[in-house]
């Protein structure tokens, strides 16, 4: 097996989930940006780039996704965070959380911020505990 295919069965690890938790992973391999590489990885784990606005999901289902910056992936979900009965959001929320115990990157719909994410995939989830996502 070539390096190259190495690298490439580590990176689906980690889109996968397999045997590595999916959070924040760093896209450098030797000093060399592996960017490129994750994002063929996604497209071939169903992972296609969109924004938040046009994930297709209802309250209650969440779908997993990838956002990259700066040579940085971060896994997270899109999601309709509740905030009452009647006010609702499309959130793209991380796995990774600050110090306040929030999601540490969230992007809302009226972002232009590309997303990668896996729509086939989707999860139920409890609206009114989203932070146990």
């Amino acid at each position: 097996m070539t390096l190259q295919e190495k690298l490439r069965d580590a990176l689906q690890d980690i889109v996968e989930g397999r045997n590595v938790k999916r959070a924040k992973h760093d896209l450098v391999y030797n000093g060399k940006d592996v960017s490129e590489l994750f994002v063929e990885v996604l497209y071939r784990c169903n992972f296609l780039p969109t924004t938040v606005n046009t994930v297709e999901i209802a309250p209650g289902e969440r779908v997993p996704a990838f956002y990259l910056e700066n040579q940085t992936a971060y896994f997270g979900w899109v999601f309709w965070e509740k905030f009452t009965q009647l006010r609702l959001r499309k959130l793209f929320g991380t796995v990774v959380r600050n110090t306040k115990g929030d999601w540490l990157i969230q992007i809302t719909p009226t972002s232009s911020k590309i997303i990668y994410v896996n729509q086939l995939t989707v999860f139920e989830m409890d609206i009114d505990r989203p932070f146990e996502l």
